[in-house]
């Protein structure tokens, strides 16, 4: 696979497909990518697990925070890399462990080996995006905030907007 270009329609199925997102490298430092990359992914319905040796026992976001993706006690979909490009490899070789089906690398993150190793063992690979970021494009949200997304269309988005609660707005006669 070119891990250089994503088709929109291969990301959306991973982010349409895949419900639970295992967090390595979350922090619960609100000012941290991690932090708000997953409160967006939790209001929009997706299961976020932290994964982060330090903040072992803990909780981010009313989530508990496990020390590694081996002690993650359910079924991980997706694993989320917010680590550095060098310790890409061994966080594959730990969601390949535990039966993830996605490898997901953010923004910054590119292991071409990792990659490799994953798409071997039939796990679908991101490297150099982020899952926030994508969702939002893909479902027309960062066009609300004038974002050029790239994605210009007529039709309704197809991942929608998941979790956000539309008003109605009274008008008076």
């Amino acid at each position: 696979m070119n891990h250089d270009a994503y088709s929109d329609a291969y990301i959306r199925q991973i982010l349409a497909e895949n419900r639970t997102i295992a967090m390595v490298g979350a922090s619960a430092n609100a000012s941290r990518p991690s932090y708000f990359a997953m409160k967006y992914l939790k209001e929009k319905g997706f299961r976020v697990i932290p994964v982060n040796p330090g903040q072992d026992g803990k909780t981010i976001l009313g989530e508990k925070v496990y020390p590694s993706l081996a002690a993650i006690e359910e079924k991980v979909d997706i694993v989320d890399i917010f680590r550095s490009s060098e310790a890409a490899l061994d966080v594959t070789r730990q969601a390949i462990a535990i039966g993830a089906r996605v490898v997901w690398m953010q923004l910054g993150v590119r292991n071409d080996e990792a990659a490799r190793l994953a798409e071997e063992a039939d796990l679908q690979v991101v490297m150099n995006r982020c899952p926030k970021i994508e969702y939002g494009r893909l479902s027309g949200e960062l066009n609300w905030a004038g974002v050029n997304s790239r994605t210009l269309s007529s039709k309704r988005p197809l991942l929608g907007a998941i979790g956000v609660q539309h008003r109605v707005i009274a008008t008076k006669p």
